[in-house]
Formats: C-alpha cells, structure tokens, sequence
C-alpha cells in the first residue's frame, strides 16, 4: 500500500491512513494480509526542504542534497508507525538503509538495482505492518540516495516485486485512472482497468496519476498496481473488491474481456500535456550529419525531445527542422543551440511555448485502422490546426494552440464515443 503527500498531510490524514492500513490487515472475511506501506513526505514539504539547499548552497553537492531531501519520508514513515501503534497494531518503520534499497550512484535521479528483503519478509510473517519512506535508498557507497520526483511509486512497486506482493494498491487524490481529466470533460469514466502499455503512454503525455518509471517497473516485474483513492470514510469499498483502476497484463485484460468484466474500447484515453514548446530551427543544411548536431547537445544534456519535423526547404539542400521539448528545458535548449549556431548552420531560431500536445491511447489501435482519422476528421471539424503528429503502435499525438486544449480533449472524447455510459 503506497500513500502520497496529500494523504499524508497532517496527523489527522495519517490517522485517515492508519485506520485503512488496520482495515486492510483484518479483512472483513477474517483473513490477515501480510501489510508493507511506503509513504511519501507530507504534501510540500519536499519543496521545502529543496528550497533550503538552495539558501544554503545555490551549487550544492547532490549526495548532501538527498541527504537533506531524503527526511521528509523518514518523519512521515515514524509517525504512521507511531499512530499505528497507538491502535494497537504491531508496527515499525523500515528506511532505505535497514532493508537496504540499493540503488545506483546517481544523486537525485537514482534507479533501485536490488531491495534485500529477508528481514522485512521475517517481520512479515511475526504480523508486523512495515512503513517504508519511499523516494530513498542506499549507494554502493553506504550514502543516502533519492529516485527523482514521483519516486515513492516506484519504491512501492520495487519494494512490490522484492516480496512477490499479491498486489500493489497506489492511493492518492484521485479515485482511479480516468478516460480523460474530469475536471474538463464531465463525463469522464473510471477504467476498472488498463493495460501497462497503455498506462505507460498516458503517463508519458501528460496523465499525472502515476509516475511513468514506476509503471515500466511493474511491467517489466509482473507487479499487478492499482489506484484508488484515499480520501474515503469507514463504509468504502474495501480494496480487495478493487474500487480503483487496475493495471495489469495485455493477457490479464483480455481475459477480463473474454469473462464478461469489461468491454474492450478501441480508444482507452484522451491525455493533454500544457508543458511542452517547440523549437523552430530555420534553413538548416540538408546533408549528412545536420540533424546529429542539433540533438546530440541537447542528449548530452538530459533534455528530451519529443515530435521532431523536419521539412524540405524551398531553397534547395536547406530544411527546416521543428521540434518539441519539456517547457522547463526551452530556455537551455535555446541556449545550447546558439552556441553552436556555427556548427548547425542554421539561420534563425523560433521558439513558441503556447503549445499543447492531445494524445489518444489504446491498445485497440493495434488491431483496428482509421484512429488516425477520426482524430484529425473531429478536429478539422472544429477548426482546430494541427501542427505535428508523432505515433505510435497504441498511440496519436499531435500538437495544436495551447488555446484550444479544452475543447480538443472534449471533441475527441465524444469522438471516440467515451462519453457513452459504461455498459459491462
């Protein structure tokens, strides 16, 4: 059971938590599960604690930083302990380093490489509830290290796979993965389950239910998530009756189809991502080796790129090469590109931050042609202009007007005929 910051915000929502950690101990049928719960800091705190790093040293030493980073977890794992206890469950908290969570040397934006779990397994077995902080583990070195932000699902799923749970339930503020944002189309439905493909791909354009490594963890592992929210009272629906979205196997979800539990959509998701520009790069040479020049910078400094264009120019053995990047990178990327103006060739550089990028997701597009082709169709419908598309084997993407977000994701919606009432 993973619990992210806002269910963790205060002792009045860590009590919230407790009582579902005690419920989902003792099921209502009398069965005991055996019960690991990683958490995340409370909600704001790790921005806290980044911005007093940087007070403290604007440069500063990223080992140190995890340090500092890294407590966040650690108060919010002790006190559910804590308040377990007080409830009478036998508890303990169990850091990065006791278990441990070994993870490779990269300060800030580790990767778990082994959980050693013999003795949480042991503690296990003695009906003791463990509390993990997520987001930490432990260098070769013996040093404190963090996953990056969002990585306390990615613990879960880790520590998930170490221990061969039945399940991985992810509780947040939301109460399962939907066919598009409620707060922009009304009509949106929760899946009662995805595939990990498809989760991967709502995750990567925009969906913020889940954090893309954690999904690509429990895919390549086998670890069954599922999400649900926490925010509940006492007569909810258990978590064992699966009131959230699960995420599972191809082979899993087809049999849940075959069974009568699910229809099989064509399209399962309209995702939008606001935080993306693009980069124009005007009248670049058309030979060998341009293209190499202008994302071999950007490569070598972590900056990823997404829809790539490149256009035959008018001007003969000239192009023009277009493409998208994080929002939060334009203004290096920008950078890095001007310093080798000379060595691209390019003549002007246009950037425009007031982009969006609509995909539609679903492993039907595997087996059904013209997906494409409602998308564009609706969208020509509305008057909506498209000014790049990037695919994939379950996956469209384009890019429009950052304007014309909402009424996008509404159109495709309707086009897909999501907004239908779910009959299985």
């Amino acid at each position: 059971m993973k619990f992210g910051g806002t269910s963790m915000a205060g002792t009045e929502r860590i009590r919230r938590v407790a009582n579902i950690v005690r419920r989902q101990q003792h099921a209502a049928d009398g069965t005991r599960h055996e019960i690991v719960v990683v958490v995340s800091a409370m909600a704001g705190e790790t921005d806290r604690l980044v911005n007093f790093c940087r007070e403290a040293n604007p440069l500063y030493d990223p080992a140190e930083y995890d340090v500092v980073v890294a407590s966040g977890e650690q108060v919010t794992s002790g006190l559910l302990a804590l308040t377990l206890q007080a409830m009478g469950c036998p508890a303990r908290s169990w850091l990065g380093w006791q278990l441990p969570i070994r993870t490779i040397e990269a300060h800030s934006r580790a990767r778990v490489e082994a959980i050693e779990a013999d003795a949480l397994l042991r503690a296990l077995d003695a009906g003791e509830i463990a509390v993990i902080p997520g987001f930490q583990g432990m260098s070769d070195q013996g040093r404190v290290t963090t996953l990056g932000r969002g990585g306390s699902d990615t613990s879960a799923v880790a520590v998930a796979a170490a221990i061969h749970a039945d399940r991985c339930d992810i509780y947040t503020d939301v109460d399962g993965v939907y066919t598009t944002d409620p707060r922009i189309v009304a009509r949106a439905r929760k899946l009662k389950a995805v595939t990990y493909e498809e989760m991967l791909e709502l995750a990567s354009v925009g969906a913020k239910v889940l954090q893309t490594r954690s999904v690509g963890l429990a895919m390549k592992e086998g670890v069954r998530v599922q999400v649900l929210s926490s925010f509940i009272d006492d007569n909810a629906t258990p978590a064992d009756d699966l009131p959230g979205t699960l995420i599972i196997s191809e082979g899993e979800m087809n049999q849940m189809v075959e069974n009568g539990h699910m229809e099989r959509q064509l399209v399962t998701g309209i995702a939008h991502d606001k935080n993306e520009a693009k980069i124009i790069l005007t009248r670049v040479p058309d030979r060998p080796g341009s293209v190499a020049n202008i994302f071999q910078p950007l490569s070598a400094a972590s900056i990823n790129v997404d829809m790539i264009i490149q256009n035959v120019g008018r001007d003969k053995g000239e192009t023009d090469v277009t493409f998208t990047v994080p929002q939060t990178d334009l203004l290096r990327a920008q950078a890095l590109l001007e310093d080798r103006r000379d060595v691209i060739g390019y003549n002007r550089i246009i950037t425009d931050s007031h982009i969006a990028k609509i995909s539609v997701v679903g492993v039907g597009m595997k087996s059904h042609a013209g997906v494409a082709a409602t998308m564009f169709r609706a969208l020509a419908d509305r008057g909506i202009n498209i000014q790049a598309i990037t695919t994939s084997e379950i996956k469209v993407s384009v890019m429009i007007d950052e304007d014309e977000t909402e009424l996008a994701v509404r159109v495709l919606h309707s086009a897909y005929g999501l907004d239908e009432e779910e009959t299985a």
